[in-house]
């Protein structure tokens, strides 16, 4: 598959680089996800010292009630809030994966076919047959990794979806209670 030296230091370099890349992508992430836990522990903390000091101000069951329903919505807030961070996030970890991914795959396919092209043109006399099945087999895959890639995105954009509108659909949930109670 490789004709020279230069191509295999070509291809180790550009496996180093794209490890490279994963590994400062997951750094990347990695801090960005504790940052947002260490964010929401603090609004949490801040939040439960609001509630207590509410709750030692409470004279009746009614305020004590409403109390309640207004730390619960808060909470509920809070925790979409950051699961729909935290899935945005992981989304676009995922999609900055695949692009990585789909590179260095369209890389590695563009120097298998000029490794073939070259080993058609130094080919002894009859090997003509058996290098065109390998062209033939290495077209095929690439058609089949251009179509699983395109399914994966397909999946993944309708997942996307189906996130946001549960989560839409959530936050309206919580915004139609709070209206349903505030108007009794």
């Amino acid at each position: 598959m490789f004709t020279s030296a230069d191509q295999v230091t070509h291809f180790n370099k550009s496996a180093l680089e794209a490890m490279m890349g994963v590994a400062k992508l997951s750094f990347d992430t990695t801090e960005r996800v504790f940052g947002l836990s260490l964010e929401i522990g603090k609004e949490s903390l801040a939040e439960a010292s609001k509630n207590a000091k509410a709750l030692a101000d409470v004279k009746d069951a009614h305020a004590l009630m409403d109390l309640r329903t207004k730390a619960t919505e808060a909470s509920v807030e809070k925790a979409l809030d950051y699961s729909r961070t935290m899935y945005e996030v992981a989304a676009n970890t995922q999609s900055q994966l695949s692009a990585m991914f789909e590179q260095h795959t369209s890389e590695l396919n563009k120097n298998f076919a000029t490794a073939v092209e070259n080993a058609v043109k130094s080919a002894p006399i009859g090997a003509d047959v058996a290098l065109a099945a390998v062209k033939s087999t290495v077209a095929a895959s690439s058609a089949a990794m251009e179509s699983m890639t395109k399914a994966a995105k397909q999946v993944s954009n309708y997942a996307d979806a189906g996130v946001k509108a549960t989560t839409e659909a959530a936050v309206a949930a919580v915004k139609t209670s709070k209206a349903t109670k505030t108007a009794k």
